[in-house]
């Protein structure tokens, strides 16, 4: 019973860290420019590739997104959708997770195929063919380059960053 107690309390620790992370991470994307350009490179969607690891990162890296779209005052309809679009991403990620090199590849098509919507309908960016394209070179830095260096680096630690996750 105690080893339950203790893998609850590990994931919800885990989940908090990947929240908080995911914040700090995107703070610093939006203070250096890189999250408000023609191509957004978000360093906290690196993070996506987290769900490979643990169950965790599925709440966290929603509820991190969530709050990030809150606290930086993104329109209503990206903080909805956007943080949905992490959240299959994850929930995919999580699923696929036998394919190692598959773990970019949900929230990469989640939010090519979601983002560009959000930016049309609450912030009049046209035209939609080329937010797809720019949404989509963005998400493959952060999460297929970014992403894939940070999974490669935790692998490293896999058994005592994420002890039993597998």
């Amino acid at each position: 019973m105690k080893s339950n107690k203790s893998n609850h309390t590990m994931l919800l620790v885990q989940a908090a860290m990947i929240a908080a992370l995911y914040v700090v991470l995107t703070y610093i994307a939006n203070a250096m420019g890189l999250a408000s350009s023609a191509i957004q490179v978000r360093f906290s969607e690196a993070l996506t590739i987290l769900p490979y690891f643990t169950p965790a990162a599925i709440p966290g890296l929603f509820v991190g997104c969530l709050l990030s779209n809150i606290l930086t005052g993104c329109a209503i309809p990206d903080i909805i959708f956007g943080s949905a679009a992490t959240l299959i991403g994850a929930l995919l990620t999580r699923v696929i997770r036998r394919y190692k090199w598959l773990a970019p590849v949900p929230p990469v098509l989640a939010n090519t195929l979601i983002v560009p919507f959000v930016l049309l309908y609450a912030y009049g960016i046209r035209p939609l063919w080329l937010s797809f394209i720019t949404v989509g070179i963005g998400e493959i830095i952060s999460c297929g380059v970014l992403g894939m260096l940070l999974l490669f680096v935790l692998e490293k630690y896999r058994g005592r960053l994420f002890p039993g996750m597998y």
